[in-house]
């Protein structure tokens, strides 16, 4: 079993920010990740810092962390603001689908029609012309949507996952808003050891500013949803919408949350595997409060975008092959960099994140997820051509809620 903070058995430290490893002996871990989070914990106002097993380096610090204290650092939660992970379940069993024919639907899911996204966003209570024209759209990197079906009811008292049904797991953030936001904060600011005084103008600022993009993209994972709901001629219900780039306001304190998925006691969260290997669908546990609400959002990555390059997609047959997966299922992606980039061997095992963290007491896992459609690109242009005609625009239903 882990030891958390706390624990009779936990070393006594003086330090003024605690390093915690939150993952066993067992996983793979890069040093550079974890003199990332020592990094972190020298900024001004760092009390606690927190590795997860998904763990890995990012740009301004490390992916898979929490950060607590008294000032806020906008550089650890970096462009991509609000980005999370949201799972649907569909009005579609898994023996009524057609995975070549869903497939071609799939194609054409950021074609749907969205309604007005101007009104979405003011009965989001955002402004109307906020980045209204990217809702919708799933953006680049390790961002998907991805049809499951169960592979496994771990928890067999869980009425919340049928094994019989479909399931949609989204990813992705506040695209161009976040990334305007974050580029005004560093003309102004730089990038600040001390951090920010999240009472003062400028962190107001800030925090009003991520407060919309948080906002922005959970409208934006809906409405990916509900267009791929509507490629399907279905419906979607939300079951969990799990931010993990944010900050939160914890007591007196604000979380960072890099690549952690920010969760409360008993909420459902999806933890993330590749697109050919199993995700899960975990319940937090009330202990998850010890080390700041967070968890793994998902296998983080084992090798970096580059390194990539040298491992996979050598010739046209190997890229193919990284298009399927052991259980039929398929992967859209019409970008060959980002296929052999987001290859499943770029990622670690989610199967061993959970059972880091459940050996942790930080979860109850409840459902394994086996991936059939990973959307990850597609070049529209190319597409049209082919088909020759107008695209037929199904009306688009809104995603209902638990």
């Amino acid at each position: 079993m882990g030891k958390l903070p706390g624990d009779a058995s936990s070393p006594d430290t003086s330090r003024a920010a605690m390093v915690n490893h939150i993952f066993t002996a067992a996983a793979w871990m890069e040093g550079a990740a974890l003199d990332q989070l020592e990094t972190v914990s020298r900024l001004g106002g760092i009390q606690d810092v927190f590795g997860y097993p998904d763990l890995h380096p990012g740009k301004y610090g490390p992916v898979g962390m929490t950060a607590r204290g008294d000032r806020l650092h906008p550089q650890l939660i970096g462009a991509d603001i609000g980005c999370g992970m949201s799972f649907f379940a569909l009005d579609l069993p898994t023996r009524k689908l057609r995975i070549d024919k869903a497939a071609l639907q799939f194609r054409r899911l950021e074609e749907m029609e969205c309604g007005d996204p101007q009104e979405r966003l003011v009965d989001a209570g955002l402004p109307s012309d906020l980045f209204h024209h990217d809702l919708g759209t799933i953006g680049g990197g390790n961002h998907f949507c991805e049809l499951q079906a169960v592979d496994e009811i771990i928890d067999p008292g869980t009425a919340l996952i049928d094994s019989q049904s479909l399931y949609l797991l989204v990813h992705s953030g506040s695209r161009a808003l976040g990334a305007s936001i974050f580029q005004r904060h560093l003309t102004k600011h730089g990038l600040q050891v001390d951090g920010l005084d999240p009472d003062d103008a400028a962190g107001r600022e800030w925090l009003i500013e991520h407060d919309a993009a948080v906002a922005w993209a959970s409208l934006n994972r809906r409405m990916i949803a509900e267009r791929a709901a509507a490629a399907l001629k279905t419906e979607a219900r939300l079951i969990a919408d799990i931010p993990h780039n944010l900050v939160r306001r914890l007591g007196g304190d604000v979380v960072h949350y890099k690549g952690a998925a920010a969760v409360s006691a008993n909420i459902i969260a999806p933890v993330a595997g590749s697109r050919a290997s199993l995700s899960y669908i975990v319940r937090a546990t009330p202990a998850a409060g010890r080390v700041n609400w967070g968890i793994s959002h998902g296998a983080g990555r084992k090798y970096d975008r580059r390194a990539m390059h040298g491992r996979e997609g050598a010739n046209r047959s190997e890229r193919d092959a990284l298009k399927t997966n052991p259980w039929r299922g398929q992967t859209i992606c019409d970008d060959r960099n980002l296929l052999i980039e987001e290859a499943a061997t770029a990622y670690k095992d989610a199967g061993k994140v959970v059972k880091d963290l459940q050996s942790f007491g930080l979860i109850e896992p409840l459902a394994a997820m086996k991936p059939l459609i990973t959307y990850k690109r597609v070049d529209h242009d190319a597409d049209r051509e082919q088909r020759g005609h107008r695209i037929d625009r199904p009306r688009l239903r809104r995603t209902g809620h638990d």
